[in-house]
């Protein structure tokens, strides 16, 4: 299927992410803000019950928290989103990769265990893209767009800033401990597609 049919069929059957997209994210917000200011963020991103953690989640429910938590905490958010996201790879390393699979790759040289890890997440990059599109370019370039979706409004930095930690994080753990991920484009760049590079040293 080609890029523009996966979209459309995204958009038809409604884009599902995984739920730590948002338990991670409130689970930091509540260290960062407190209760009662994480509380506020979420009544207004119209999250009244936090998911279980068992199932695939709307991902609506992580765009508004993040727009959401992007207004009430315009630089905070950043910290959040880049905390949020190293846990949330934490998460996909202990529970979403086989055993096997995390021994190998951390146990290959850097220039085999990359184009690995980078196939792995591919295969499975519409638990956290959603309705947006991966478009990896070999194993140390990607690019995430989200041109085609019907968001109605832009995806706040500290979405983008989200990828890179969970990027970072997941390449520091089994390829390499000095690798990190960086948004190519300036901040407030105020586009839907994103160009990512993952660098060492």
């Amino acid at each position: 299927m080609s890029i523009e049919g996966r979209i459309l069929a995204r958009r038809r059957s409604g884009a599902l992410i995984g739920p730590n997209a948002v338990l991670q994210a409130v689970a930091v917000m509540e260290e960062r803000l407190g209760t009662a200011d994480t509380r506020a963020v979420l009544v207004d991103a119209q999250i009244h019950a936090l998911p279980s953690g068992e199932h695939m989640i709307p991902e609506v429910q992580a765009l508004r928290l993040h727009r959401w938590l992007a207004l009430h905490e315009p630089l905070g958010c950043l910290i959040i989103a880049e905390e949020a996201g190293s846990r949330t790879a934490d998460y996909i390393i202990a529970n979403r990769i086989p055993r096997p699979a995390v021994w190998l790759l951390r146990h290959l040289p850097a220039m085999l265990a990359a184009p690995l890890l980078m196939a792995a997440i591919r295969k499975h990059a519409w638990t956290f893209i959603g309705a947006g599109v991966f478009l990896p370019q070999g194993a140390w370039r990607f690019t995430i767009d989200r041109s085609g979706t019907d968001d109605t409004m832009m995806p706040p930095d500290s979405l983008f800033v989200w990828y890179a930690a969970v990027f970072t994080r997941l390449y520091r753990q089994l390829v390499a401990p000095d690798c990190f991920c960086r948004i190519l484009e300036p901040a407030q760049s105020f586009r839907p597609a994103r160009d990512y590079i993952i660098s060492r040293g």
